[in-house]
């Protein structure tokens, strides 16, 4: 685990740096500085780009990582790069083509109820361009065991664009619409400095030669495209069914919720950008006492890491909305439904990794499909019929991916005979839980010093609170010695 908890911390730090940037645009910026309607525009398009990313990249991002371990030549390992690189043009170039050809009838599909989003309805399809070739130079240098510098442009560029931005509007450089281009045009850069860092760590000999199992690789591609695209409705769905009934400045206030539900995923995603190349490694070689290793170790660290978040954020959520604008409020139970399922995909560590990259990868496509038809099915339930607002839509994504986690749960057990379990998981689910009831009902926000009675500020109430969980959470970790990789790192920035 050196490499991966080394590369882990940095990623870690970078992101929740980027969760800070993001933290003061979606909470404070984007709810000051744009209108709301706005906001809710930003909010569609981006979750409207994610749904076709996965089409246009074709799943090469997933591809890379899976099959360039297997190859152990330089001419092998260029003739495969050489071969996929080009292909997700199959699909952008007719998309465009087509996307050209009944553009009008398009956008007037996506703006019935907002007809703002008619006029950007091209900027969906430049930012899933972007976004697709991005990770698959990202891809590329993970399979170097470089994730690094990639992650930083995948979770601080587009904040750090978008605050600085938003000052621009602010102070009238730029107009409102003029973000949105100017936004685009940032993934673009983005992605060609991803590029040119990609070919800097590995610069292939471009071949028109195919690898012995090019067939197997586009069979593997077909796959992971179909379930790719199904994971993106998964994810997006509820924020681009939004603006079909409501205002796109529902959408916004949800964005807000889902925003700080998310922030203890960070943890997860730091570590996937390594564990994913090193899992798929060990798989090729056939190592699977490495991979039970990597599972238990993941999955007891991400959960230690994401619980405490998970108590932060839970147990100072009334405080984080008096921080908002008032129309921003009532999301505490999004928030908590949200992280929820964050808290449970950590605990699960490189699960998805070991499934995805091994021979039963197929299994992924039936499960995203069901998956993504459950999701739909269930916001149409919850949101449109039973009219439950976005908790509705919360609640369904929820459901829906507990349960498709825990198919894959069994599923690794049954074909790998093992599991993310220790002896430590239930000590760790208790910490949790009780921190979490212990802090969550009570706060500083009054005080009774020598008979005044006056309120305390949010921030001062979140940053006391925040304090007193992170000690007791560190002490009774340490006493229970829950990780060896945590204690190791305590007692080494201790010393």
């Amino acid at each position: 685990m050196g490499v991966v908890f080394k590369q882990s911390l940095k990623n870690t730090l970078f992101i929740y740096l980027g969760f800070a940037f993001g933290g003061i645009n979606t909470l404070f910026l984007y709810t000051r500085f744009l209108e709301d309607e706005y906001y809710g525009l930003v909010t569609f398009l981006l979750s409207t780009s994610n749904l076709l990313m996965p089409l246009i990249a074709l799943g090469i991002h997933h591809t890379i990582v899976k099959f360039f371990s297997s190859y152990f030549t330089k001419q092998e390992k260029d003739s495969f790069l050489s071969s996929v690189l080009f292909l997700p043009l199959l699909i952008a170039i007719p998309i465009a083509y087509f996307g050209n050809l009944f553009y009008k009838e398009i956008g007037d599909y996506l703006s019935i109820e907002n007809p703002i989003i008619k006029d950007y309805t091209v900027v969906i399809y430049l930012i899933a361009v972007a976004c697709a070739y991005f990770e698959i130079f990202y891809s590329w240098a993970k399979v170097q065991f470089q994730s690094v510098f990639g992650n930083i442009l995948k979770e601080l560029w587009n904040r750090v664009m978008v605050m600085i931005l938003l000052f621009a509007v602010y102070f009238e450089l730029i107009t409102k619409p003029e973000f949105i281009y100017y936004l685009t045009g940032a993934y673009f850069l983005r992605m060609f400095i991803m590029m040119f860092y990609a070919f800097n760590l590995y610069m292939p000999k471009f071949t028109f030669s195919r690898p012995d199992n090019f067939k197997e690789v586009i069979r593997f591609s077909g796959y992971i495209i179909l379930a790719g695209s199904a994971g993106a409705i998964i994810l997006d769905i509820d924020k681009f069914m939004i603006p079909g009934k409501e205002s796109l400045v529902i959408a916004a206030y949800y964005s807000v919720a889902v925003f700080i539900g998310s922030f203890i995923e960070a943890p997860s995603r730091a570590m996937l950008n390594i564990l994913q190349p090193l899992t798929s490694k060990t798989l090729n070689e056939e190592n699977h006492k490495e991979v039970a290793s990597l599972y238990k170790k993941s999955s007891i660290n991400l959960l230690l890491i994401s619980g405490l978040f998970f108590v932060l954020i839970n147990a100072n959520v009334g405080q984080l909305f008096n921080l908002l604008p008032k129309e921003y409020g009532g999301g505490a139970l999004v928030v908590l439904m949200i992280s929820v399922l964050k808290l449970y995909n950590g605990f699960l560590g490189n699960n998805g990794a070991i499934i995805n990259n091994s021979k039963f990868y197929k299994i992924t496509l039936p499960i995203s499909i069901s998956m993504a038809l459950s999701v739909y099915l269930l916001n149409k339930l919850f949101y449109y019929e039973l009219d439950m607002g976005t908790d509705g839509l919360a609640l369904a994504t929820l459901i829906v991916i507990f349960f498709a986690n825990t198919f894959k749960l069994f599923f690794v057990k049954r074909k790998f005979s093992m599991t993310p379990f220790t002896d430590k998981s239930l000590k760790m689910i208790l910490i949790i839980t009780v921190l979490y009831l212990a802090f969550n009902f009570w706060d500083f926000s009054v005080s009774n010093i020598y008979l005044w009675k006056f309120p305390v500020h949010p921030i001062i109430n979140i940053a006391l609170k925040s304090i007193l969980i992170t000690v007791v959470y560190i002490l009774v970790v340490l006493k229970l010695n829950i990780s060896n990789e945590f204690d190791l790192l305590l007692k080494k920035y201790y010393k």
